[in-house]
């Protein structure tokens, strides 16, 4: 009698969270979705793939379990390059009645599935397109090992559709389960629970039992090998790389804990890492249970393993309480790096967490003065109908989301503010969430009606209006103030040496370099780089930054170098800038794009894309 009435409860429940949902999503039409949740909605997928390095496609099928809200005809997928090959209701093998529906550039295609009231699952057999979008097929040439082709996903923001048809909403949510066959030397892995070890079969399963949105559905395949860290934490990586990865990320489990002390438990069981080859286009994906990073961040030193600290905190925001649209992209990000550098400084430190502030601020104001502080892309909710999501993937959603946060710690205090966020986490849990749905529990959870606390917080200045806010809390570092009067002092003569024993970490040399000189000499130039070294660094950041200068001021001694970090690094962050940079010149234009032509096929296509409308006559 206790089974049957816990299985009551728990239907109950369910039942309960999909009204909920179904209501959410009324109020917040996802305008980059052709789904219609408050209609039919899915609830579960159980997921079978074959993967093909020959012909780089992934074959399988997708079983949805979905939950029929309205009595409604049709239940609506989105696909984008699918071949969609036939489709069956429930159990059954007879084949279903549907329609794709005409191709948008942006959002792909509809899948309309006819349903009936009684449908509780249907089964889509599919392949996808050698060009996905979102699946990058590496040949070994292009690995760290250079013996084992690779594969790796990337669904954020509107690119799951391109290898699995689904809701493509951040706003919906499911558990999954999977199988997937690989060639037997290599090694699949999910967002779910991992194997650590290759077996004889090259079959392999998979199960995510934590609701979560399709933009976190990731895949990645390659010749990998697992290392734990501690119980609950540990790296995959190519054999080639994996000693340096795992000691680059020794402090994974002392990250997991300082997070748990500030915002509560950990809800995903074990927190991975998977290294990927140097294409993979992003710093992190927040992948549940399996973040993927870029080797960028290998540095030798743990001088960049903030991003670690970034996207384990995703595991809370982000993955636990999520953007409900794209348009409430900085509910996921804003509050991220809140979270990031309150965990940077329960392990390295204030001074570090404070110079990583300061950097962001920094990053802020060259974004601000790019975009144009009455660009509304500068507020932090924002208007994406009809574009792609990936345009509102600004420092803005990072950095003035978390400037508006640190406001409101400022305004409470940090004890309120803690009190206040570890409640948001707890009571929001595996629920998405609109800036209006946050910024009413806002008003109700800490502001409570107190009219001069909202004034001084002055909530739809910061949300809804664009440029910088009243009241930004400064951001201050001791280390960089003294780098300043160093700079300063500079404008009469470079004097550098000696300087490297005194700006001894990553973050002192990239704030060196962000505030150097306009008017730099190449002779100047030369003994800042025979000072630090910069142009032969191991460090991405720094040579990202450095090169920078070096194609501003035509400093051509580092210019072998550019050519391979542009050819070996495909993060967007670093790669955007710097073609950006040569194209400002005719001769620096015709540079970038024989560069681009050998690098090209090394790059993602969000990376891709972008350049070569940059490069296009």
């Amino acid at each position: 009698m206790k089974y049957y009435f816990l299985l009551l409860c728990c239907a109950l429940m369910s039942c309960s969270q999909n009204k909920q949902l179904s209501e959410a999503h009324q109020k917040s039409a996802d305008s980059h979705s052709f789904s219609r949740p408050s209609e039919a909605l899915v609830k579960h997928l159980d997921l079978n793939l074959q993967v093909d390095f020959d012909n780089k496609v992934l074959t399988g099928k997708a079983s949805w379990t979905i939950d029929n809200l309205s009595d409604a005809d049709s239940i609506v997928f989105d696909t984008r390059g699918l071949e969609i090959k036939r489709v069956s209701l429930s159990d059954t093998t007879k084949e279903a009645e549907y329609a794709i529906g005409p191709e948008d550039n942006l959002l792909g295609k509809a899948l309309k599935i006819k349903i009936n009231k009684d449908t509780d699952r249907v089964t889509i057999w599919y392949s996808t397109s050698p060009d996905a979008a979102a699946v990058q097929w590496l040949n070994p040439q292009q690995t760290a090992g250079k013996q084992h082709p690779f594969l790796f996903t990337q669904s954020q923001a509107i690119l799951a559709r391109t290898w699995l048809p689904c809701q493509d909403s951040p706003g919906i949510r499911f558990t999954y389960n999977a199988t997937v066959s690989v060639p037997k030397e290599l090694l699949p892995i999910m967002s779910a629970e991992n194997p650590v070890e290759k077996n004889e079969l090259g079959i392999y399963q998979f199960a995510q039992p934590k609701a979560i949105p399709s933009y976190l559905m990731a895949l990645a395949v390659g010749d990998l090998e697992f290392k734990a860290i501690d119980n609950r934490t540990g790296v995959y990586a190519e054999p080639v790389s994996l000693k340096a990865a795992a000691w680059e990320f020794d402090d994974m489990g002392k990250m997991v804990n300082s997070a748990e002390k500030l915002y509560g438990p950990y809800q995903w069981g074990r927190y991975d890492v998977v290294v990927l080859p140097p294409s993979f286009p992003f710093g992190g994906m927040e992948n549940p249970m399996l973040t993927f990073v870029t080797p960028t961040v290998i540095a030798g030193d743990r001088s960049l393993v903030s991003l670690i600290a970034h996207e384990l905190a995703h595991s809370w925001s982000g993955n636990l309480v999520t953007n409900a649209t794209w348009n409430d992209f900085w509910l996921n990000e804003g509050f991220t790096v809140y979270f990031e550098r309150r965990i940077v400084e329960d392990v390295y430190g204030k001074e570090e967490a404070k110079m990583q502030e300061v950097l962001g601020h920094e990053a802020l104001k060259e974004t601000m003065t790019h975009l144009g502080h009455s660009h509304e892309d500068t507020r932090l909710h924002l208007e994406l109908a009809g574009r792609d999501p990936d345009e509102g993937m600004t420092d803005i959603a990072y950095e003035k989301g978390y400037f508006f946060l640190r406001a409101l710690e400022e305004a409470v205090g940090r004890e309120k503010m803690d009190a206040f966020l570890k409640e948001y986490f707890t009571k929001h849990s595996f629920q998405s969430l609109t800036t209006e749905q946050f910024v009413g529990y806002l008003d109700q959870s800490l502001l409570k009606g107190d009219e001069a606390l909202a004034a001084k917080v002055n909530v739809e200045e910061w949300l809804y209006k664009p440029g910088t806010p009243v009241g930004m809390p400064v951001a201050v570092s001791k280390q960089f103030s003294f780098i300043d009067s160093v700079v300063i002092a500079w404008k009469k003569e470079v004097k550098p040496k000696g300087l490297k024993k005194s700006l001894t970490s990553a973050n002192e040399q990239l704030y060196l370099i962000k505030r150097l000189p306009q008017n730099l000499s190449a002779g100047d130039m030369t003994k800042i780089d025979q000072e630090f070294g910069f142009t032969s660094s191991g460090n991405a950041e720094l040579n990202a930054a450095w090169f920078l200068h070096a194609i501003r001021k035509q400093y051509h001694v580092a210019d072998p170098a550019i050519e391979r970090f542009l050819t070996k690094v495909g993060r967007r962050k670093f790669i955007i800038p710097l073609y950006t940079e040569m194209a400002k010149t005719a001769e620096g234009k015709r540079w970038a794009k024989k560069v681009y032509k050998q690098a090209r096929p090394n790059y993602h296509s969000v990376s891709y894309n972008t350049i070569d409308d940059l490069l296009s006559d």
